[in-house]
């Protein structure tokens, strides 16, 4: 077959098409697509009071949760629809207490797209604040396409 017969594998996804794939495979996520583009991402999760640890804080399951997202809707965003790219690392630094009554807010940026490993990084936010409460970095096994 000639290359004519073999199309080039997907590359880039928009916002959209990424929004309609995380509801279909994950109907389960509280998580949202803000804005998603050549790598990056913005996240957002509503924060309940199921999701509050005692003190009034938002759970640290909560804040992986959103860098996870974050860190696959990048990566979604720059190589296409990839469902079988999995995380491989993923550490976070929790910086200071989120705001409970705020949804968190990430905003990942891939730092290097390979073609089986992904790196990227996360700040996560509690909405409308400056500093981040959480800074997390995580690595993405690509598959091979």
């Amino acid at each position: 077959m000639s290359a004519a017969q073999h199309p080039p594998p997907e590359t880039g996804v928009d916002q959209a098409r990424l929004a309609a794939f995380l509801l279909e495979q994950f109907p389960q996520t509280r998580c949202q697509i803000v804005a998603a583009s050549a790598g990056t991402a913005t996240i957002r999760h509503p924060v309940g009071p199921a999701e509050l640890r005692p003190g009034g804080t938002v759970s640290g399951p909560v804040m992986m949760t959103v860098a996870d997202v974050a860190l696959y809707v990048a990566l979604l965003s720059q190589i296409g629809i990839v469902p079988l790219a999995v995380t491989t690392n993923l550490n976070i630094n929790f910086l200071r207490k989120p705001s409970a009554g705020k949804d968190i807010i990430g905003v990942c940026r891939m730092k290097k797209v390979g073609k089986s490993l992904a790196v990227g990084e996360v700040d996560l936010y509690s909405d409308g604040e400056p500093e981040p409460v959480a800074h997390a970095v995580g690595t993405y096994a690509i598959p091979r396409r």
